[in-house]
């Protein structure tokens, strides 16, 4: 028997009817990962539309997914959080930086998200909510409208264990007796001090609303109200938490649909010229170019290595000109899987998505970043010794000439990100997904039970 055809002829029939929402924070970080899940959702027969800011709506229609756009909701796209919020400027900590967001990009966006998804929810009566970990409607989806939301965890795991220390300040685990002191320490200070501001607001928001609150700050609030977490990455890529969250579920990569293909593929003869290719970005929300991209430039120009950058749209002719070199690639935007193959060393500011592609791709790295919570990702990176975490954002060149020279060199990141890879690749994180989700919705015993068997692992 075919059981890959069974389980897909079995749930396209449950499938059928049943509607799910996909609803996420306006930001490329937290919509694009959901894409793959989302388109395939649909070809199994759920009927899934999606909720998020108006410039999503073409990515989102190329996926033949209905959209509804933001009406009530202010739009807080990454890109656009200076313009929004000027003030956000005065801020120069990472931790005060945080408090700001956390209050002015989510927490104050939630009573905003529920008047639109309640009336998405007169014409569309979705039965199930799939969000971001980070969209902050998640409790009053819940509690008001008793409907099942299942979070992604679109960037490492943020929720709080007594074995680590306070998630969003990128530091790594000590797992020794004074090292777990120190860090219940930390932890009471992160909540009674660093963050007091953001879960004071958090609070408020509770009471006034009448949603149930037990102290917790936002992330752990939104994690532990949702019926499920589907974690994006694997174990190996997370710190051991002996009280891991009894609703978390790893389900592999969640990485972006392939559904719209190119109609080229990128390539460029000098990548099959030089024994070494760097490739090096700074994502599409970050547009100082000399925090990241210049450096890199700067180490490697006129050497034997090949630099390949892609800017994400920012500087590009300026580079170009300021580069010339032949050594030196610059471009507006490379789909990664057609340059990863390439590669030998990936430097980034830390985006988890291509983070996740680069381990799929078997390629080490070399990452510097600490806002926007790049630096738990690249807190990981350097703690599983999959790369080199240089743990800033801006660094100097000869730092980032040290750090790829490291990677180059050394053989145990290279053999880290294979094994990592490798247990990447028994997940197939669609079909978990798709078992959880049938299970949330309380399908026939038998579809879990093929589903099940499909996905022995």
């Amino acid at each position: 028997m075919d059981i890959f055809k069974t389980y897909t002829n079995e749930i396209k029939k449950i499938g059928c009817g049943k509607r799910i929402l996909f609803a996420t924070v306006p930001a490329d970080g937290h919509v694009n990962p959901l894409t793959g899940l989302a388109v395939h959702l649909k070809s199994i027969g759920y009927d899934v539309r999606w909720y998020t800011s108006n410039y999503y709506a073409d990515k989102i229609a190329k996926l033949n997914i209905p959209h509804y756009p933001l009406i009530k909701a202010v739009d807080v796209r990454g890109d656009e959080i200076e313009v929004l919020f000027p003030e956000r400027e005065k801020h120069e900590s990472q931790v005060a930086k945080l408090n700001f967001d956390i209050i002015n990009v989510f927490i104050e966006r939630s009573t905003e998200y529920f008047e639109d998804l309640q009336e998405i929810y007169k014409t569309f009566r979705f039965d199930l909510l799939i969000a971001d970990f980070a969209f902050t409607a998640i409790p009053f989806v819940r509690e008001k409208m008793n409907i099942p939301v299942i979070a992604a965890g679109i960037v490492p795991l943020m929720q709080t264990s007594k074995d680590l220390p306070p998630p969003g300040l990128g530091m790594t685990p000590a797992y020794s007796l004074m090292g777990q002191v120190r860090q219940a320490a930390l932890r009471f200070l992160a909540d009674k001090v660093l963050f007091k501001k953001s879960i004071s607001v958090l609070k408020e928001l509770c009471a006034k609303n009448g949603l149930t609150y037990n102290g917790e700050n936002t992330f752990d609030y939104l994690l532990n109200r949702s019926t499920l977490v589907f974690q994006s990455g694997t174990p190996g890529f997370e710190y051991y938490r002996s009280d891991l969250g009894e609703n978390v579920r790893f389900v592999g990569p969640l990485l972006p649909s392939a559904t719209v293909k190119q109609q080229k593929l990128w390539f460029d003869e000098r990548l099959n010229q030089y024994n070494k290719v760097i490739l090096v970005t700074q994502g599409t929300v970050e547009k100082d170019v000399e925090k990241l991209l210049v450096p890199t430039l700067e180490a490697f120009k006129n050497t034997d290595v090949l630099v390949v950058v892609t800017t994400g749209g920012s500087c590009t002719a300026e580079l170009r000109k300021r580069y010339p070199h032949p050594n030196i690639i610059v471009e507006d935007f490379i789909p990664f899987g057609d340059v990863m193959p390439y590669a030998d060393v990936y430097v980034t500011n830390g985006g988890y998505g291509g983070v996740l592609l680069a381990i799929e791709h078997q390629l080490p790295l070399v990452v510097g970043g600490v806002h926007e919570g790049k630096n738990e990702i690249n807190a990981r990176v350097g703690y599983f010794k999959l790369g080199v975490n240089m743990q800033t954002e801006t660094p100097q060149v000869q730092q980032v000439k040290r750090a790829v020279t490291e990677v180059l060199k050394n053989p145990v990141y290279k053999i880290n990100v294979v094994n990592l890879a490798e247990e990447f690749n028994d997940y197939d994180s669609n079909k978990i997904c798709a078992k959880y989700i049938s299970e949330v919705l309380q399908l026939t015993g038998k579809t879990v039970a093929i589903v099940e068997e499909e996905l022995l692992f």
